[in-house]
């Protein structure tokens, strides 16, 4: 190189308003003045020698604080050549310093030097960051009500433009409430509209505490407000939620020393039963709105009045069934668990009754199903476990020997991330022993969902719970998927007992069913066992285990305490309700 050439560079290395230095092994080797100020270094020599991150070690790729990002920085350099990124440090007067880097590899027999170029973009990225936020702003003011945030009409007909799309791609229901509060005018008039303001705030404030996540919640304008439930499981799903929400806004507001009670009107319209335009969707919620305001205000009306009575009927229908909970007014009944050639007791099941005040006693298909489809399910399977766990420890506890206590658990229970933890609190509390509880799910159930719970199947055997399938015969399981399950017990379903041993398809499928627990090692039981031919035939067969009305029907734990002194149950008095 010629020294002309070698003085221009020097010249152009030392001059530049870039920060550049050069790195050899990953450490400064040489440096210019300039990247003493885009690095925020007094001394030169300070540098040398040092890790980049040595030297701030806020300095790193994107603002990340760890070096794990700049040593592959600088590997992808020395291996795939010159590339561009952007570093952020806090600089002195603690504002950030976003530093654009430059990396180049430098060819030469040593093959870990790498050129560094720095350039100061602070300023640069300050200017994004105010455009950014202009553009924010200006999509919440196109976007959303200045007053309370929420979504603005336009925004919401945009949503529900894509949503109504999307229900009639994949053929999914969805409803729209739309919201006006009672005698909001009253407010106004005697307060002011500051007042009437911070009242739809408040509102505001309240309504997202009981609205799914996925719904959308907007203010049209005025004193109405409207929200879009996409993916309806039910039709009546929407009434649920606006006997929530009139239930919300039973609560006082408190404005201004003043205490206020606000009520709405809820009109609900449906995709596709009201089919047509966004603007007839819109047009039927608030006709029924108005039929609300019309029957006495504060409640909710569907477009189409059958639909409003069987909503009502089901909101009714959750609204006892919680408040009964409370009160402490389901009972906990036992059947028990035979065995049929010896006639002793090896177990029981339980299973919940609701005793309504009003109603007497309620039979579970009636409200079980309900419980499912609600999530009401959830409570009522724990306080149902609680009582029964409570109930065999006491048992034990007598002296009295009741064997294994079966209690059937939904999937929504099974699912929930703290059921384990939940379970061990109620077994340290009621003194109940795993080995005295077996949990039972469904065939139809399980196999959908076998990769959510498999894990917690595993745990529960692990703690010395047993599994058992309920219902068995009704699903499509297959020996493939059964030998890999963690289950103890098979439940063979009364449907396939009841015409035994006359219906030679049933027999089939439950000595098949026998004949799969033998190869499985697993133990088999048959519910629903009424005559002493069904009986016959099981034991003949190798199931020796029953329960059903040839021996009791499920009983009050008063009576099913009486049972448990007697040492053979093979001939009981079945008028046990």
């Amino acid at each position: 190189m010629s020294i002309y050439k070698k003085l221009f560079f020097e010249t152009l290395f030392e001059e530049s308003t870039d920060g550049l230095m050069i790195l050899k092994d990953g450490k400064c080797i040489e440096c210019n003045e300039a990247i003493l100020k885009t690095l925020g270094v007094k001394n030169k020599n300070l540098l040398f020698g040092l890790l980049p991150s040595d030297i701030s070690p806020e300095l790193q790729p994107d603002g990340q604080k760890s070096s794990i990002k700049e040593e592959k920085m600088l590997r992808f350099t020395l291996i795939h050549g010159s590339h561009n990124f952007d570093w952020v440090y806090t600089g002195r007067n603690g504002e950030d310093v976003w530093v654009e880097v430059t990396m180049t590899p430098i060819a030469t027999k040593q093959k870990d030097i790498v050129y560094v170029s720095c350039r100061d973009i602070s300023r640069r990225k300050k200017e994004e960051k105010i455009l950014l936020e202009e553009k924010e702003k200006l999509h919440r003011l196109a976007h959303n009500d200045a007053l309370t945030g929420l979504a603005n009409r336009l925004f919401f007909i945009k949503r529900l433009e894509q949503a109504t799309s999307m229900a009639k791609r994949h053929r999914r229901e969805l409803a729209i409430l739309f919201l006006d509060l009672d005698r909001f005018k009253e407010i106004n008039d005697s307060l002011g509209h500051a007042a009437g303001d911070k009242v739809l705030c408040e509102i505001a404030n309240r309504l997202p505490d009981v609205i799914r996540k996925e719904d959308i919640l907007a203010r049209l304008g005025g004193d109405e407000f409207v929200i879009l439930m996409e993916n309806l499981f039910d039709k009546t799903d929407a009434a649920i939620l606006a006997k929530k929400i009139l239930d919300v806004l039973s609560e006082p507001i408190y404005i201004e020393g003043h205490i206020l009670y606000v009520s709405c009107s809820i009109g609900i319209s449906l995709y596709p039963e009201n089919n047509g335009s966004i603007d007839n969707l819109l047009h039927c919620a608030d006709t029924a709105m108005y039929k609300a305001k019309a029957k006495g205000r504060n409640n909710f009306q569907f477009h189409s009045s059958d639909l409003t009575e069987i909503a009502n009927e089901r909101v009714s229908l959750e609204d006892k069934l919680r408040q009964s909970l409370n009160n402490d007014e389901f009972l906990v009944y036992y059947q028990p668990q035979i065995n049929g050639e010896n006639g002793e007791l090896t177990g029981m099941e339980a299973f919940v009754r609701w005793n309504h005040k009003n109603i007497k006693i309620i039979s579970p298909s009636k409200f079980i199903a309900f419980a499912e489809e609600t999530g009401f399910i959830v409570p009522l399977d724990q306080w149902v476990m609680k009582k029964a766990l409570t109930q065999i420890a006491q048992w034990y506890k007598m002296g009295h020997n009741p064997g294994v206590l079966a209690l059937n658990l939904s999937m929504k229970q099974l699912n929930r991330v703290d059921f384990i933890s939940g379970l061990k609190s109620i077994l340290e509390e009621t003194g109940c022993k795993p080995e005295w509880v077996s949990l039972e799910v469904t065939e139809n159930q399980i196999m959908p969902n076998l990769k959510n719970v498999f894990d917690t199947l595993t745990q529960l055997r692990e703690m010395g719970i047993k599994i058992a399938i309920d219902d068995f015969g009704t699903g499509c399981s297959t020996l493939s998927q059964l030998k890999h399950l963690p289950i103890d017990e098979l439940k063979i379903d009364q449907t396939f007992i009841k015409d035994l041993p006359h219906n030679k398809d049933d027999s089939d499928i439950v000595k098949s069913a026998i004949m799969l627990s033998k190869r499985l090692n697993i133990d088999i039981i048959a519910e629903g066992v009424e005559t002493e031919e069904q009986k016959s035939f099981l034991i003949e067969n190798g199931c020796i285990n029953m329960q059903g009305y040839i021996y009791a029907k499920p009983m009050m734990a008063s009576k099913m305490e009486k049972m448990l002194t007697i040492k053979c149950h093979s001939t009981i008095d079945t008028d046990q309700e």
